[in-house]
């Protein structure tokens, strides 16, 4: 594995327009790495490095939503080769952070692959207002990061090490709280952290969306549930605080979605109330409450993807991305208007579906710690299926507008959209498997 590995990162050094040599050995890795036998081991490198069920599937999710961002460029973009080599640079990184056992080293992946981002973002991001996306982007998460790097120091003079299996923090203070969770909920984000993102996902180009959505939000969740198994009583004292929180945020982002007239800034929003619901479930602290939050990480990370390239699809015809312009898609590329039922169906969780168990779990372990909150849950449901129909009806249907030129639906982007329609429906069916 480390020979392809190897192989990959000298490919676009050497050789000109290699996407699909790339894309060939990234599948193979992952088929490889799906053919192991458990998924708790260490690596032959070093004991820094290992997986658990909990990162086992976000690592796979990984290299598969990296193999689908060279898919979705046109192979006539300038500077390929120095694409590919950012891609497999931010693989590199966000593979290592769900693999690392050092606090401290995950901790310098997390700040690392901000990095790539930024180099998508500003090398082939759309308007002029990249750049002020891109600095929302670094600025949010570079000053929440600080507080944490102080808290890991600060552990470690207390425990002599950062080893994952070994770290154990019994202080109960809500300052400590917040300084260890800040930076994560920047990254998932939480209501009131989201700032940063829907402006990052409206000037990012598509691939660059497709790993903000599908990969770089699910940091945060996996660095919260990493350090929920190291400050039980911290967590357990004001878990409730977050719980709150994220129940009327996820409420509001909901309302907010029905307001936007922008097709991407849409899906972001939606991706913010998708994650509040990570957050209440993750802070349930349950066995129901955590499966939940994984399986709605992995759903959410193929669902909002394939909603990212489906709205760069009718952008590269209709040069908006305004609920305005963007109509009457149906008359034109019927074809891609199921992949649009699909996808937005997925989002507002309907079975057979993903979304579907994963928030029936989340429902359950909510009901579990505190009773009265599943009646904000029915209305942040109802209002996740109001703004996904919304989204599908405003597209589909209307006047289409002939003054723009337009062609139908390439192979590539038929090819892109099943690749990420496949596992959703396919992990469902292999769920005894995994629980």
């Amino acid at each position: 594995m480390m020979t392809i590995m190897f192989m990959i990162f000298m490919i676009p050094l050497c050789i000109n327009n290699m996407s699909i040599i790339i894309q060939f050995l990234m599948i193979l890795i992952m088929i490889m790495y799906m053919l192991m036998n458990s998924t708790i081991f260490f690596s032959s490198v070093s004991y820094c490095l290992g997986a658990d069920f909990m990162s086992y599937g976000l690592i796979i999710l990984t290299i598969y939503i990296i193999s689908l961002m060279i898919i979705s460029v046109n192979k006539n973009m300038i500077y390929m080769n120095l694409f590919l080599f950012v891609n497999l640079i931010l693989c590199l990184c966000l593979v290592l952070i769900f693999m690392v056992t050092n606090l401290m080293y995950m901790y310098m992946f997390f700040e690392f692959s901000l990095i790539p981002l930024l180099i998508m973002v500003f090398g082939w991001g759309y308007q002029p207002e990249r750049l002020s996306a891109g600095l929302y982007l670094f600025f949010y998460t570079l000053m929440a990061s600080l507080p944490l790097l102080l808290f890991f120091i600060y552990m470690f003079s207390i425990n002599g090490n950062l080893f994952v299996d070994n770290v154990v923090f019994t202080k109960k203070f809500m300052f400590l709280n917040v300084v260890m969770l800040l930076a994560f909920l920047v990254k998932l984000p939480m209501f009131m952290f989201h700032f940063w993102l829907p402006k990052a996902h409206v000037q990012a180009p598509v691939f660059g969306s497709m790993i903000l959505a599908g990969l770089l939000l699910k940091i945060g969740g996996y660095g919260i549930i990493r350090l929920m198994f190291m400050c039980e009583e911290l967590f357990l004292q004001y878990n409730y605080i977050w719980f709150t929180l994220s129940l009327i945020g996820s409420f509001l982002v909901s309302l907010i979605c029905l307001t936007q007239t922008d097709v991407k800034s849409m899906i972001a929003f939606s991706s913010v109330a998708h994650m509040a619901m990570c957050i209440m479930s993750m802070m349930t602290m349950s066995n129901w409450g955590l499966f939940g939050t994984y399986m709605l990480m992995l759903s959410h990370g193929l669902c909002s993807s394939a909603l990212f390239c489906l709205i760069a699809i009718s952008y590269e015809r209709y040069k908006s991305r305004s609920f305005f312009i963007n109509k009457g898609l149906q008359n034109f590329m019927p074809s891609m208007s199921m992949f649009w039922f699909l996808m937005c169906a997925f989002n507002m969780s309907c079975p057979p579906s993903l979304n579907f168990i994963s928030e029936i779990f989340i429902l359950t372990s909510m009901i579990s710690y505190w009773f009265n909150s599943f009646l904000i849950f029915m209305f942040i449901s109802f209002l996740s299926a109001c703004f996904s129909f919304f989204l599908f009806s405003f597209t589909q249907h209307g006047n289409f507008h002939y003054m723009y030129s337009y062609t139908s639906g390439f192979t590539r982007e038929y090819l892109l959209l099943m690749m990420h329609l496949l596992p959703i429906v396919m992990i469902l069916l292999m769920m005894n498997f995994i629980y």
